[in-house]
C-alpha cells in the first residue's frame, strides 16, 4: 500500500489490518525462531492508525482524559479526526513521537484496598492500539493453549470449562496462585528480553520501552518515574503482561509434554508420580494436580522460581492449596465436587461465587439507594444492563437458584425505591401505575428477570479455539 494515499474509511482499514495480521501470524507460525526486523512502518500505516482510532474512540474509556485533558470526543469535535491522525502519523514517521505521562487514578477494591489505574492520553492510546495490532498476531503464534485472558477468541468461560474438564478427570488438588501486584512489579528488563526474542526492529522496541518508562502523574499531582510494571488500564498492557507471564505457560507446557502420551501418564500415576496442568487467565491462575497435597506443595515453590526472572512474586497469604471437594473460587465462579442429589456419584459443579453475587447486589443496592429524582424507566435502564450482563456470564453454571434469588432481591429493592419515591401512595396505586402483573414496568422499560435466563452448559473447546487470523490472504 502506498502510505501517501488518502486515508481509508473504517471498513477498508479493518479489512487491510486483518490481512496484515494474518500474514504476520502465518510468518510467525512458519518460523518459530524468526525475529521480525521491519515492523515500524506498519505502526504508522494509515489503515492501522485508522483502525486503532476506531477502537480507541469506541472504547468505554474514550470519555476519560489523560494529562492533556483531551478526550476522544474533543478530538472528533474540535481537532478533527483526519488532522489528528495526520499529525500523529507525521510524528511517528519522523520518530518525533514521545509518550506523555500517565494519569494515575486509584480505584477501590473489595476489602478497602485500592488498585492503580493508568489513564494515557488519547494520542498515546492510539499508538498503543497500533502497536498491539502489529505485535499481537506475532506473539499469539507462541502463546500456549492454557492461557485464556486478554486473547482474541478466548474468554473466561473457556478457562472455567478447562478446569471443569480436568477436575472431573482425577486432577483433584488445586494450587490457587495469586501474583502479588502483577501489573506493578513486572520487570522491564525481563519483559523486554522476551519481546526481543521475536522483535528485531529497534524502533518498535524503543516505542514499547518508552511506554513502559512513561512517567506517572499521581493523584497528588506529583510526577514519578516508572521503574517496573505496565500501567493497568493501558491498551498495550494486557499483551505485555501475557508476554511476561507466558514464561509460566511455557514451563508447565514443557513439563506436560515431557510426561508423554496418555499411557505414559497412567504409568507415572501407578509409580506415584504426579501429573499437573496450568490454567491461566491474565494474572489469575490455578495448577491442577493429579497426585497428592505434597505434589501441590512442591509446585508452589517451582512456580515461584519460574516467576522470579520476571520480577514477580507469589502472595504467600493468597496462594493456597485446596482439594476439589473443598471447592475454590476462580473468575467469579465457585468450583466444587460433591454428590448429586439422590445419587452416590460425585460430580464437579460450577456456581456463581458468593463474592460475585455480593458484587452485583451492591450495584443493585447502589442504584436503588439515595436519590429518587428520576423516573422508574430511567432506573430500570440502569439496572437492566447490569443484570443482563451478570446473568449471561454465569448462565453456564448451576445458577438457577441464584438467579431466582437475584430476581427477588432486585424486585424488593425496586419496590422499596418506589415506596420512597411516592411515600403517600398506596400499594394499590403503585401497583396500578408501575407494577402490571406485579413486575416493575414503565413506558418501554421493564425490569429484567434473571430467573428467565436459561442455564446452558458451556461447550468445552480445549485446544481447538480458532485463531482470528486463520487465513493466508496476502497483504495488498
Amino acid at each position: 500500500m502506498n502510505t501517501d494515499d488518502p486515508w481509508p474509511n473504517a471498513y477498508a482499514a479493518r479489512s487491510r489490518v486483518l490481512k496484515i495480521q494474518a500474514k504476520l501470524h502465518q510468518w510467525a507460525i512458519d518460523d518459530s525462531d524468526r525475529r521480525f526486523a521491519d515492523l515500524y512502518n506498519l505502526v504508522y500505516d494509515p489503515a492501522v492508525l485508522v483502525d486503532a482510532w476506531q477502537r480507541v474512540k469506541g472504547n468505554r474509556g474514550a470519555r476519560s482524559a489523560g494529562v492533556d485533558g483531551q478526550t476522544a470526543y474533543y478530538i472528533k469535535a474540535i481537532r478533527g479526526e483526519q488532522a489528528f491522525l495526520s499529525e500523529l502519523r507525521d510524528d511517528l514517521k519522523a520518530r518525533r513521537f514521545q509518550p506523555d505521562a500517565v494519569r494515575e487514578v486509584m480505584i477501590p477494591k473489595p476489602g478497602g484496598k485500592r488498585r492503580r489505574l493508568g489513564i494515557a492520553t488519547v494520542r498515546d492510546r492510539v499508538v498503543q492500539a497500533a502497536l498491539k495490532t502489529v505485535l499481537e498476531p506475532i506473539f499469539e503464534a507462541d502463546f500456549k493453549p492454557c492461557s485464556y485472558g486478554f486473547r482474541p477468541g478466548r474468554r473466561a468461560q473457556d478457562a472455567i470449562a478447562e478446569i471443569h474438564y480436568l477436575t472431573s478427570r482425577s486432577y483433584e488438588w488445586v494450587l490457587e496462585g495469586d501474583i502479588k501486584a502483577c501489573f506493578d512489579e513486572i520487570s522491564h528488563v525481563g519483559l523486554m528480553d522476551r519481546v526481543r526474542a521475536r522483535i528485531g526492529d529497534k524502533r518498535v522496541l524503543g516505542l514499547v520501552k518508552a511506554f513502559l518508562k512513561s512517567d506517572i502523574l499521581g493523584e497528588d499531582q506529583r510526577l514519578r518515574e516508572s521503574r517496573t510494571g505496565a500501567p493497568q488500564g493501558g491498551i498495550l498492557s494486557p499483551l505485555l503482561s501475557n508476554i511476561a507471564l507466558s514464561v509460566l505457560d511455557e514451563h508447565f507446557a514443557e513439563a506436560w509434554e515431557a510426561t508423554g502420551d496418555s499411557h505414559d501418564r497412567q504409568q507415572r500415576r501407578r509409580k506415584g508420580l504426579a501429573n499437573y496442568r496450568l490454567v491461566r487467565y491474565a494474572d489469575d491462575f490455578v495448577v491442577l494436580v493429579a497426585g497428592n497435597r505434597t505434589d501441590a506443595e512442591r509446585l508452589r515453590g517451582e512456580t515461584a522460581r519460574v516467576l522470579l526472572p520476571m520480577g514477580l512474586r507469589l502472595s504467600e497469604e493468597k496462594t493456597v492449596i485446596v482439594h476439589i471437594d473443598e471447592g475454590f473460587d476462580f473468575l467469579g465462579m465457585h468450583i466444587q465436587r460433591h454428590k448429586k442429589r439422590g445419587a452416590q456419584k460425585r460430580y464437579v459443579y460450577t456456581y456463581p461465587s458468593r463474592a460475585a453475587l455480593a458484587s452485583v447486589k451492591a450495584k443493585v443496592r447502589g442504584a436503588t439507594r439515595g436519590t429518587t429524582n428520576q423516573s422508574l424507566s430511567e432506573l430500570l435502564n440502569r439496572l437492566n444492563p447490569v443484570l443482563r450482563g451478570w446473568t449471561n456470564y454465569h448462565r453456564h453454571g448451576a445458577a438457577s437458584k441464584t438467579f431466582s434469588y437475584l430476581s427477588a432481591f432486585t424486585w424488593r429493592r425496586v419496590w422499596i425505591w418506589l415506596r420512597h419515591k411516592h411515600p403517600k401512595a398506596t400499594v394499590k396505586d403503585l401497583r396500578r401505575r408501575y407494577l402490571p402483573g406485579w413486575w416493575p414496568t414503565q413506558d418501554e422499560a421493564r425490569l429484567f428477570k434473571p430467573d428467565t435466563v436459561a442455564i446452558v452448559r458451556y461447550r468445552y473447546r480445549g485446544a481447538a479455539i480458532p485463531s482470528p487470523w486463520a487465513t493466508n490472504e496476502s497483504v495488498a
